[in-house]
């Protein structure tokens, strides 16, 4: 898979001037926004465990935390940008590395977590399918398979994962602006044929409702990379509006009442032009490094939240004042959320990493290589004797060249370590009477 490394051979020399853009803290504190205005819809616009219809217990706070759920639509939307930022120039067993490393062991202990305390306490909630459900729920295949998730939030890991999938497409054979854009078109036209052909496959893998967060993100970054184009904000545009379109849809499914859909739509458009001042780099200046620990919290406090947030409000919603129930769950599960990233994610992240990383030298080395590659190499380990043989009369515009281009080298390897640092900063829908983002509240 090493070829896929020809990534970089589109991007060139804007590639290379790029690789001094400072890092993008503003994107770790739009993370963390919406994470939290996904705990507050769990918290205040759904039953959980107040025993009763929440508009009656914040008749104020609940009109605005209705709506929270869109924190998962610009979830997606972050996601296009970073995803397609960081696999830049990478393998594609560098990818699958990167991702594994990064999504699943902070959810395995949430599984874990979760599982326990609803098990101990089931007044809210209850693990379906039993042990074996559990174990089903560690793979994060659990809703192709049509198992419940341990986790109402879950759902939306299964949508990334596919995103994941789709896109490893352009990876494996080298990132490039042109295969970008392929992508996202390609991508565009299958989801919206997908909503006529009522083909469940077709439909499970295109994702028309969240196909168009994906693709806008990734037209984003391409604007960040390079520069805007007519192009570009043309894909966005598409993007937002086939994302308005589903806006009822969404509506429909998050609440239980007749609300208008108009501030959804509002919110989603707010969030494409946030995104699109920071592809313009209208938001570099914003380097609050403590914005970085904020985004890093955003992980594992979507995965603890829900379920064990719940069953709390159902312990303590006759003891505490419910405004302050609320905003100590909110600052309870901050403080979890630290306390898993730091003893438990970047541990286990990192063993993960080094065991995957020397599986994947593994295969390389037991793979034989394409001819094409095998005279790239060869051609490659004779350079450096041509190179001893050249008379010290070189012109030295010929030199000058070859200065410049291992200076272009070192600015992409920084590149590359500063795109690294994101990832230590994901997400991605079923029936009954399970609270997800997503779905309304039918308990």
């Amino acid at each position: 898979m090493r070829f896929a490394r020809r990534g970089d051979l589109d991007g060139g020399l804007v590639a290379g001037q790029k690789a001094a853009a400072p890092r993008l803290y503003v994107l770790d504190g739009l993370r963390l926004l919406a994470a939290l205005m996904v705990v507050f819809f769990h918290y205040v616009a759904l039953r959980g465990g107040w025993g009763q219809d929440p508009e009656h217990i914040f008749p104020n706070l609940w009109k605005f935390a209705q709506y929270g759920w869109t924190g998962v639509e610009i979830f997606f939307l972050i996601s296009g940008f970073v995803i397609c930022m960081s696999t830049w120039g990478r393998s594609l067993g560098d990818f699958v590395v990167s991702r594994v490393s990064r999504v699943y062991p902070a959810y395995w202990v949430a599984i874990c977590l979760t599982a326990l305390i609803v098990t101990l306490w089931p007044q809210v909630r209850q693990v379906n399918g039993g042990f074996d459900g559990v174990l089903t729920n560690f793979t994060m295949l659990q809703s192709g398979l049509g198992v419940w998730d341990v986790d109402g939030v879950y759902w939306t890991l299964f949508i990334e994962l596919k995103f994941y999938v789709l896109f490893a497409i352009v990876v494996a054979t080298g990132v490039t602006y042109r295969k970008c854009v392929l992508f996202c078109a390609v991508w565009t036209v299958v989801a919206v044929a997908s909503v006529q052909a009522n083909v469940k496959l077709l439909d499970m893998w295109a994702m028309p409702l969240y196909q168009p967060y994906f693709v806008a993100g990734i037209a984003f970054y391409l604007m960040y990379r390079y520069r805007p184009t007519a192009l570009l904000w043309g894909i966005v545009a598409l993007s937002l509006l086939l994302a308005e379109h589903h806006i009822t849809r969404r509506v429909a499914d998050n609440t239980t009442h007749n609300i208008p859909a108009w501030p959804a739509r509002v919110i989603v458009f707010v969030a494409f032009v946030l995104m699109a001042l920071i592809a313009c780099g209208a938001f570099n200046r914003i380097q609050w490094r403590w914005l970085s620990t904020a985004g890093a919290l955003t992980y594992p406090l979507y995965l603890l939240h829900q379920y064990i947030g719940m069953t709390l409000t159902y312990a303590l919603r006759d003891r505490i004042p419910r405004h302050l129930l609320v905003i100590g769950l909110v600052l309870m599960m901050l403080g979890a959320a630290w306390l898993m990233h730091r003893f438990v994610e970047r541990p286990l992240s990192s063993w993960l990493r080094k065991v995957m990383r020397s599986s994947m030298a593994e295969v390389r080395q037991h793979s034989p290589r394409a001819k094409g590659e095998a005279h790239a190499a060869k051609s490659a380990a004779a350079a450096p004797a041509a190179s001893a043989v050249v008379p010290s009369g070189v012109p030295e515009q010929h030199a000058g060249r070859e200065q410049h281009a291992g200076r272009e080298e070192v600015r992409e390897g920084a590149a590359a370590q500063r795109l690294r640092a994101y990832e230590t900063g994901g997400y991605e829908q079923p029936a009954g009477d399970r609270v997800v983002v997503g779905q309304p509240d039918r308990a």
